[in-house]
C-alpha cells in the first residue's frame, strides 16, 4: 500500500530535528491535509498520507525551519533566520508506491531527495 513519509535531519548539529513543524498541502485543491511535528528521531509518528487518502497529484510539504532553529538557539547574527520556511513541492504518479521525502537542513542550506 502506498504512503507518504518524511524525516528531517539537522545537518548543522549532526542529528535528527525533533519538534519541527510540517504542513502538508494538496496543491491541486489547496487543501491543507495535515500538520505534523517531528518526533525525537526527526520523523513523523505515522505516514503523512496513506491508504485511500494517498492519491496521485501534486503536494507540498512546508517545513517550518526558522522556528526550529530559533528554539534550538542556532539563528545567525541578528536573530532573523536565513531560512524560515522550506517548501518542497513534488508529484505523486503512483499512489501504490512509498514516497519518502526527507529534508536535510542547516540554518543556511537544505537538500532533499526521494528516499526509500
Amino acid at each position: 500500500m502506498g504512503r507518504l513519509t518524511t524525516h528531517v535531519l539537522d545537518i548543522a548539529a549532526g542529528r535528527p530535528a525533533p519538534g519541527l513543524r510540517i504542513r502538508l498541502t494538496d496543491l491541486g485543491s489547496g487543501a491543507v491535509l495535515g500538520e505534523f511535528t517531528t518526533n525525537a528521531d526527526g520523523r513523523l509518528d505515522a505516514p503523512a498520507l496513506a491508504g485511500d487518502a494517498f492519491k496521485p497529484g501534486r503536494y507540498e510539504l512546508l517545513f517550518l525551519v526558522g522556528e526550529y532553529f530559533r528554539a534550538a538557539g542556532t539563528v545567525a547574527g541578528d536573530g532573523e533566520p536565513f531560512l524560515d520556511e522550506v517548501p518542497l513541492r513534488f508529484g505523486v504518479a503512483d499512489a501504490a508506491q512509498h514516497y519518502h521525502v526527507p529534508l536535510l537542513v542547516s540554518p543556511w542550506a537544505y537538500s532533499t531527495y526521494r528516499g526509500s
